[in-house]
């Protein structure tokens, strides 16, 4: 394969729908949204995309048979309250800056075609320390839709994403702005240690008011819970590292 190829299994019949990508980042938030979306709303797969720019592998199923690496596109069909979503998810992002441009270019294209009203793209920004009460942290290329977003639960600090937004979740707002293309990044805060599904589980919390749906996350949860019970033992191997006269020096406040 020297070429991205696209793969379609079914033509969907839709109007308007929002496109939701939840790729592989820090703290594989995105993907865990995005995943979850997918099992609950019983959404069906219709393409997937297969690349050079993605790494040169396959994965192994738990029977013993194998998937080259990928991206997919699932449908889930809306009602009079919740709009047709397309739901991209995959196994990794691009390896090369060229293949994150093409790759952001092809799932623009697909919703170009589908007449896509909004892209809400999802990631995690990492913070690196371990984090009680994620906060969804928002980025957009429409200005006048600020309002509406916040209402959603989602906050912006000014400086706090100065670094960026690096990989899809922020490629496919700067070049969907070039195609007039209204875009939206939610990204949950996370320590970027762990797989986290406690920041899934707020991002799944903010973009659900942001669809109108209600999405069980019992599973994030209970995921989250697990996550918990390894934190509590990283923090307890710190704190009997740390030396006892430096503990007690360090609650001095001067």
């Amino acid at each position: 394969m020297i070429e991205t190829t696209v793969v379609e299994y079914r033509e969907i019949a839709t109007e308007s729908p929002v496109m939701i990508v939840g790729l592989p980042g820090i703290g594989l938030v995105g993907k865990l949204v995005a995943d979850h979306l997918i099992i609950e709303l019983k959404a069906e797969k219709f393409m997937e995309i297969f690349s050079p720019n993605l790494p040169p592998q396959v994965n192994v199923n738990p029977d013993g048979t194998i998937k080259l690496v990928s991206n997919e596109l699932y449908f889930y069909k809306g009602n009079e309250t919740t709009p047709d979503m397309i739901i991209l998810v995959g196994d990794h992002q691009s390896v090369t800056n060229e293949g994150h441009y093409e790759l952001a270019g092809i799932y623009l294209d697909i919703a170009e075609r589908y007449k896509v009203r909004r892209i809400y793209t999802l990631g995690g920004y990492g913070t690196g320390k371990l984090i009680e009460t994620p906060h969804v942290l928002y980025a957009t290329n429409k200005p006048d839709i600020i309002e509406e977003v916040k209402s959603y639960g989602a906050i912006f600090n000014e400086g706090e994403l100065s670094g960026g937004i690096i990989g899809a979740s922020g490629l496919i707002l700067g070049l969907g702005e070039l195609r007039g293309m209204e875009c939206v990044c939610f990204m949950g805060e996370t320590s970027g240690y762990l797989v986290d599904p406690k920041s899934a589980q707020a991002v799944t919390t903010v973009l659900c008011k942001a669809l109108n749906i209600e999405i069980d996350t019992k599973e994030l949860e209970a995921r989250a819970q697990e996550i918990e019970k390894i934190i509590t033992k990283i923090k307890e191997m710190e704190q009997s590292q740390i030396p006892k006269d430096f503990a007690a020096e360090d609650k001095y406040i001067g």
